[in-house]
């Protein structure tokens, strides 16, 4: 009878408290040389609801490891120019290390023109064109905190990639396009060869079925079936979307893009939604304050 795969949870939430208490102790070290605190400021527009709670959680985690915030809140009326100058604000602020602006933003606000404006030694969300352009070609820079923190949760739990065939569920700038990047690059996590899959993608299925890694950031729940996958593959669930529910208090539940109680059994490791990706973004953030706090990047 064939032996019974043992499933392991990539467990975002464990690694992500490992790696607070790391950078906890950093700043201590730091304050008791009597250094400069890290600050991450951060500008929240309107009263999104995904972007509210990701923002308090954020300023809490900031908290957690000893660093100063700020949040700044605009109602969503606010011009695109009123941004901008609080955009040079920041920039030209001394004791702000590094800043982010959450995203969406208001359809009259030019969103690349907002991230344009951002010196890109104070972007820790790693979106300006500078940061992307040298982490295409492998250069040091800020990379963007959810693909940082699968790089992350795939080296601390040593997962082999040199070799493997990775396949990139989604073409996004935020997680699909740097993730594909980063994964076919000479280093630990990575040599890998990518394919990237996306909604004209005709021959999805055939493509996952080759996938020795799967990394799935559609934002379609449930997309990814146990039918598309081989036995053994890793996977890493991106997906976070709410969906309606009788069961939880708050009426929706955080739903991934992997049919996870169908397809688990037939992985090696593979993240759990909510607990997997998302605790690795935040903490992922914070470490690229800590390398602005440092200069560590750009001198």
């Amino acid at each position: 009878m064939e032996k019974q795969r043992q499933t392991q949870l990539l467990d975002g939430k464990a690694v992500a408290a490992t790696m607070k208490a790391e950078i906890a102790a950093e700043v201590e070290k730091i304050k008791a040389k009597g250094g400069k605190t890290p600050h991450l400021a951060a500008i929240l527009v309107g009263h999104d609801g995904g972007s509210e709670t990701y923002v308090a959680s954020k300023v809490r985690t900031c908290e957690e490891v000893g660093f100063k915030s700020s949040l700044i809140r605009y109602e969503s009326d606010v011009t695109e120019e009123e941004l901008l100058r609080k955009v040079m604000e920041l920039n030209n602020d001394d004791d702000v290390d590094g800043f982010i602006v959450q995203l969406p933003l208001p359809k009259h606000i030019a969103e690349q023109k907002i991230i344009e404006a951002i010196d890109y030694r104070k972007d820790v969300d790693g979106f300006h064109p500078i940061n992307v352009g040298r982490m295409s070609i492998g250069l040091p820079c800020f990379v963007s905190a959810t693909p940082a923190g699968i790089l992350e949760l795939l080296k601390r739990y040593e997962i082999d990639t040199k070799g493997k065939h990775c396949v990139v569920l989604g073409r996004s700038n935020i997680v699909g396009k740097p993730m594909a990047s980063l994964m076919m690059q000479k280093a630990y996590p990575g040599d890998c060869t990518v394919t990237v899959c996306h909604s004209r993608s005709e021959n999805l299925k055939e493509m996952c079925l080759q996938a020795d890694i799967i990394i799935a950031a559609l934002g379609v729940p449930e997309f990814v079936k146990a039918d598309m996958v081989k036995d053994g593959v890793v996977i890493v669930d991106v997906g976070t979307t709410r969906v309606p529910s009788d069961a939880t208090k708050s009426g929706y539940k955080l739903t991934g893009d992997v049919k996870f109680s169908e397809v688990a059994p037939k992985c090696s490791f593979i993240t759990p939604v909510p607990g997997g990706v998302g605790p690795m973004t935040i903490i992922s953030l914070m470490r690229n304050t800590l390398l602005a706090g440092k200069k560590e990047i750009y001198k």
